[in-house]
């Protein structure tokens, strides 16, 4: 199994075990390959809930130019949402689980078709 399948693996199980939610597994897999090296990163893989500056990222880079939403309130809740289904004590926030969420939750999953 490659580094790539490895963390996707590790994605599904939390998705599962820690979320309880199943998963379109393509995807995921979709997403996590959009992020590129950073998931290989133990810093840059993970988005931490309690950094502003962080989310903020989380929104200009993903929300705004990736899935080509408006700045407004609405995103930064969406953001939130997303940090509280995953668990506010969970450390292990993975970026690409919390793109996926966010691509769900805005119905922009046709942005990797």
């Amino acid at each position: 199994m490659n580094k790539f399948e490895e963390a996707l693996e590790k994605y599904t199980t939390e998705f599962k075990n820690t979320i309880k939610i199943e998963v379109d597994v393509e995807l995921l897999k979709k997403v996590t390959r959009g992020l590129g090296p950073s998931i290989y990163n133990q810093d840059s893989s993970k988005v931490s809930g309690s950094d502003k500056s962080e989310l903020e990222t989380v929104k200009q880079n993903f929300l705004i130019k990736k899935l080509g939403l408006k700045d407004g309130p609405e995103l930064d809740e969406a953001i939130q949402d997303v940090m509280d289904q995953m668990g506010k004590s969970n450390r292990n926030k993975y970026r690409a689980m919390v793109y996926y969420l966010l691509t769900l939750k805005f119905n922009k999953a046709s942005i990797y078709n």
